[in-house]
């Protein structure tokens, strides 16, 4: 079976354009969280967001054409992450097996809007227009944009996607269906979007405080995290630079609540065990965990309960830590950016702070690296992802070592 590395990363967060703004950020303890601009979040729960403001597009390759923020986001991490991989620099040939595995919770609801508010009436709806609705857009736009002719796929599963994309990415590789597979995740914020989950009292109306004795709910962001998954004797063929190892992956449903966790975290230990028993790594190997830690009073407990049965003893002995409080949750795009600040963590050896956290919850007994990034040797790693109907997804990354064999 093909062993699946990653070969390039790009990221586009509240804290700016590409993945060394995204990580200088996060390891400097700074959040990307404040008012809305975009539009007027007058009524919303909370008028805060993880907004990806002007000044951070004003630096970034805008492409020419006018495209809907949410395609915008994800082009520009799969721009990055495929300069950085030099994907630029296949042939034809190899192209052809280069896919895409994009995933999305929203589309391009900036389009939908401004048809459903009136801005644009229907007969000032064009093609080109019509099809930036659809959910799949951004896959087709970029596949087209950089000539990648492999397979393409579009997943919709809530906020677990963007680490869902990783792992059927990974399985596109396995298979045999393509060498090189670029895994993204997106989202826009957008009237439609928070309006909803703020009726479902997901979003706190004050600070997100992950793992908090006081937290109250989430805060959502915007943006796009876009990782080069690739066979490993393809990368090596070719002396691509390799981040990290994809070990393993699971994906699962508690089929339980629409918001809520499934009692006792069921669900979620059942994905950490067979993410773990996927990857062949045992729970004395882990090092480091990147949480979902949403900051909801039903998750963050749930969560580090599943870790701890997972894990046993040595839950207590790693760092456990959410980058929410920085960038918000990215909706689709979260699994994604999260994974790219685990590689980073194994990469550098520095493990990124839960931010806002200053009250314990027994319930809540584990290490969450509060509020400052603290060095950390990490080998193997989780990054944990869940999402709105139940859905679950992790995906274990770890060093690269070439004399691994399966």
């Amino acid at each position: 079976m093909r062993r699946v590395v990653v070969t390039g990363m790009g990221a586009i967060t509240c804290l700016g354009y590409g993945v060394v703004a995204f990580w200088n950020g996060l390891i400097e303890g700074r959040s990307g969280i404040s008012r809305i601009t975009r539009f007027d979040p007058t009524g919303l729960r909370n008028e805060n967001a993880g907004e990806i403001k002007d000044d951070v597009l004003a630096n970034a390759p805008l492409p020419d054409e006018d495209i809907d923020e949410a395609t915008l986001f994800a082009y520009l991490a799969c721009l990055e992450a495929a300069s950085d991989a030099g994907l630029f620099e296949l042939s034809c040939e190899e192209r052809m097996r280069v896919g895409l595995v994009f995933s999305t919770n929203f589309g391009g609801a900036g389009r939908w809007e401004e048809f459903a508010s009136g801005w644009l009436s229907a007969q000032q709806i064009d093609a080109a227009q019509f099809e930036q609705f659809s959910f799949d857009f951004a896959t087709r736009y970029v596949a087209s944009k950089f000539g990648f002719l492999g397979p393409t796929m579009t997943l919709s599963n809530s906020c677990s996607s963007g680490t869902s994309a990783i792992g059927v990415a990974m399985d596109m590789i396995k298979l045999g269906m393509a060498d090189i597979v670029i895994a993204e995740g997106h989202d826009m914020l957008s009237r439609f979007a928070l309006g909803g989950l703020s009726i479902l009292g997901t979003i706190t109306p004050e600070l997100i405080r992950p793992f908090d004795k006081r937290r109250s709910g989430t805060i959502f962001g915007e943006g796009s995290g876009a990782l080069v998954l690739e066979a490993e004797e393809h990368a090596r063929k070719r002396k691509a630079h390799i981040y990290a190892e994809v070990r393993g992956y699971a994906l699962n449903s508690n089929a339980y609540h629409l918001t809520a966790p499934s009692k006792e975290g069921e669900g979620m230990i059942r994905i950490l065990k067979k993410a773990l028993e996927d990857s062949r790594v045992s729970p004395e190997q882990v090092d480091y965990i990147n949480a979902h830690g949403t900051g909801t009073q039903p998750h963050d407990p749930e969560e580090t309960c599943a870790i701890k049965a997972v894990l046993g003893k040595r839950a207590y002995e790693i760092p456990v830590s959410s980058i929410k409080a920085a960038v918000g949750h990215v909706m689709a795009g979260a699994g994604s950016v999260e994974a790219i600040a685990t590689i980073k963590a194994i990469n550098e050896g520095i493990v990124p702070p839960t931010l806002n956290y200053g009250e314990p919850d027994p319930e809540c007994d584990l290490d969450y690296v509060p509020n400052v990034a603290r060095e950390h040797e990490v080998n193997i790693a989780i990054s944990i992802s869940a999402g709105i109907g139940g859905n679950n997804s992790a995906v274990v990354l770890s060093r690269y070592n070439g004399a691994r064999r399966e």
